[in-house]
């Protein structure tokens, strides 16, 4: 929801789709706010990403709107989550471990801050930008350097030793390969539209000479 034009309306129906078919929903925030956060979990997001989080009192600030108390302030609604009925002590603690939360590091303050977020008890893990964390620690356009690469390992290193989970957008191929030598929770090899483009090229190609 951070770049698309994804309205809450649609995520009501994507989610329970997705998941009907057998899909985990990770819902990465337009911005992370209480109101964003409460309808993507109270909708039934698996897990959430909180994107251009500043440094460590900014993530601890916004990840306790993701956990209901007395881990966080999560707010209790009445909806779909709760099966549209009243909650149980269960329910919360189910609720705690079942949906996660994941901070996002893409500013250059945040990786500084990054195992002092990974720390926080409403982080379940950490989700690398790194797009945004190229552009912020001054090297431009991601290009998958050795210093993108270094940053990598670095948020991997920060997230394994707090016991947390982390993950990466990885369709650059050095990155993945890089990625999946560390054992991250899940990596993200594209988007819809990367998708489309890429099966209407093969389509033309077939194509080619005819």
């Amino acid at each position: 929801m951070e770049h698309g034009i994804l309205d809450l309306a649609a995520l009501d129906r994507l989610l329970p789709f997705c998941q009907s078919i057998g899909l985990s929903a990770y819902v990465r925030l337009a911005d992370a706010t209480r109101p964003n956060v409460q309808h993507a979990l109270d909708i039934g997001a698996d897990a959430i990403v909180m994107p251009q989080l500043k440094d460590a009192a900014h993530a601890r600030e916004v990840s306790e709107y993701a956990k209901f108390a007395p881990r966080g302030s999560r707010g209790v609604g009445y909806g779909r989550t709760q099966r549209y009925q009243g909650a149980t002590n269960a329910f919360f603690e189910t609720e705690n471990v079942q949906r996660h939360c994941y901070a996002m590091i893409e500013t250059a303050t945040a990786f500084e801050d990054a195992a002092a977020i990974a720390a926080l008890p409403c982080v379940d893990g950490l989700f690398i930008g790194p797009a945004d964390l190229s552009m912020a620690r001054g090297r431009g356009a991601f290009a998958a350097t050795d210093d993108d690469l270094d940053d990598l390992r670095h948020i991997a290193a920060v997230a394994t030793r707090a016991g947390k989970r982390w993950a990466v957008p990885a369709s650059n191929p050095r990155l993945r390969e890089t990625a999946l030598a560390l054992s991250p929770s899940f990596v993200m090899l594209g988007d819809e539209l990367s998708a489309l483009s890429a099966g209407f090229s093969a389509m033309m190609g077939s194509l080619s000479g005819r």
